[in-house]
């Protein structure tokens, strides 16, 4: 699996992975199969899918950041805490005044209907990142990189994203998560993801993420539209149906799912996206990283919360016994 060589300097301060964009407070119904409107008790969770990915590989013993803004509330102390609880070093998450903390709201219907309510109003201080903020030398030398779509919707977050995306120079893992959510978008996002899957290595989407980054949806097509856009390894997540992934080497690995009783799907690709950085960093195989992600993203179905419901290194492993290994 060329090309995907995951190198390190050896430095104390390097991270395994640096994740940028998203974080909030996930407010979840405690009851199931009932609309928010019949709700009266909720857990509360942090959230947010790059956060919730750095969640997921500390969770498998890497040493994980994130890139990330707060409000200046009580919400956002509580974020910076849930980090470190998690073992996520939160030394750039930052607090930005006059805009809230954002909170997330969603329905629990399963086994395949999960509602979101973003409330990100006026506007989320995640989209609040300045080029100068980030620190591109710790960019640069983390072993993996994991950047989202989110984090292009809007200014000033997507020229800091292009600019630490593409501080990398295609060295090491750089991740694109296509995280599609059109919600947030008041531009076409298609010239931007254009540019970002230049920069990257990996992209990783579902079938319309893909559609929107490239004009594909089918799983196939959709892979190899991803590799001509520049990267070197494309993830295609497919529900149901498993995942497809593709090398520019001609590597392919196509896996089918882990079969797991659902209880809430939101958060099974955060987890899957933690435990394939973890997994591509460990230098394994493509078809046993994917095999390690899927049934970490199982696991996390197979649960109400999100970053809570991250599973450990052991579980997986559990998962995997039982479904006959990588």
């Amino acid at each position: 699996m060329g090309g995907l060589t995951v190198t390190g300097t050896g430095d104390p301060l390097e991270f395994d992975l640096i994740t940028m964009g998203r974080i909030g407070v996930d407010l979840y119904p405690l009851t199931t199969g009932v609309s928010l409107a019949e709700v009266d008790t909720f857990g509360k969770f942090l959230g947010g899918s790059p956060t919730n990915v750095a969640v997921a590989a500390a969770r498998l013993g890497r040493r994980a950041a994130v890139i990330t803004r707060t409000g200046a509330d009580p919400f956002g102390a509580y974020l910076r805490a849930e980090l470190r609880g998690f073992g996520v070093d939160d030394r750039w998450v930052e607090e930005v005044a006059g805009v809230p903390t954002p909170i997330t709201f969603c329905e629990v219907f399963p086994p395949d209907r999960f509602p979101l309510y973003f409330y990100r109003l006026p506007k989320a201080p995640d989209l609040e990142i300045e080029v100068g903020e980030v620190d591109l030398a710790a960019v640069r030398a983390a072993r993996v990189f994991w950047m989202t779509g989110t984090g292009l919707s809007e200014e000033p977050s997507r020229a800091a994203t292009l600019a630490a995306l593409e501080s990398r120079s295609r060295r090491g893992t750089t991740v694109f998560d296509l995280d599609w959510r059109p919600m947030l978008w008041r531009e076409k996002p298609e010239p931007y993801y254009e540019r970002a899957l230049a920069a990257a290595t990996v992209a990783v989407g579902n079938p319309e993420e893909c559609e929107i980054a490239t004009g594909r949806s089918e799983p196939w097509a959709a892979a190899r539209a991803l590799i001509a856009s520049g990267v070197e390894l494309a993830v295609v997540k497919r529900g149901p149906e498993g995942v497809l992934a593709v090398h520019r080497d001609g590597t392919v690995a196509e896996v089918p799912p882990v079969p797991v009783e659902v209880v809430n799907g939101l958060g099974a690709g955060d987890a899957f996206g933690g435990a394939l950085c973890h997994g591509l960093l460990a230098g394994w195989p493509l078809e046993a990283v994917m095999r390690y992600a899927n049934a970490a993203g199982a696991i996390v179905a197979s649960r109400l919360a999100c970053s809570t419901a991250m599973p450990f290194a052991v579980e997986v492993e559990e998962v995997l016994g039982r479904a006959g290994g990588v």
